[in-house]
């Protein structure tokens, strides 16, 4: 009976420190839980701070862009703004003139197009083609000049005039 005492207690023993080490062991890991989310609170806490601030950085410099408080701006900071207002107006400029150019490109291409179908149905109808606009714009300057029956005085001497 000692013997199985003896055993029972080294079982006891064993078993309860085993108990002990996972009980370590899982206040360990949920000290280390805890202390990541701390972390990663802090982490994004700080983010939001770097947000705030950039947020804040860019509607002032919305502000001045708009010409809106501009009372506490030093010349160079009027100057520099000044650049970078001329650098997006040349910005702005050049896209606006490439949709320009393409939209151009666009309406030559679909004049040329439709100018080719109307030569095509001209010629299915029957009817003689038309002169190209080149021609036209070379007879149009040749007939620049216009006979009118403008007279210079009052309208009785007029009459008297035309026999």
């Amino acid at each position: 009976m000692i013997q199985m005492h003896s055993l029972l207690l080294i079982f006891v023993c064993f078993s309860t420190n085993k108990t002990i080490e996972r009980y370590q062991k899982r206040q360990k890991d949920i000290h280390g839980i805890s202390s990541k989310g701390e972390d990663m609170q802090d982490d994004v806490k700080e983010d939001a701070h770097s947000l705030a601030k950039k947020i804040e950085s860019l509607e002032d410099s919305k502000r001045k862009l708009l010409g809106r408080g501009l009372e506490p701006c030093s010349i160079d900071d009027l100057l520099l703004l000044e650049k970078q207002l001329e650098r997006s107006l040349s910005r702005i400029r050049a896209r606006k003139n490439q949709v320009f150019t393409e939209q151009i490109k666009k309406l030559k291409e679909e004049e040329r197009r439709l100018g080719e179908e109307n030569a095509n149905l001209r010629e299915e109808c029957g009817m003689r083609p038309r002169e190209s606009t080149s021609t036209r714009q070379s007879d149009d300057e040749r007939n620049m000049e216009v006979e009118t029956e403008l007279c210079i005085g009052p309208p009785e001497r007029r009459c008297k005039l035309k026999p």
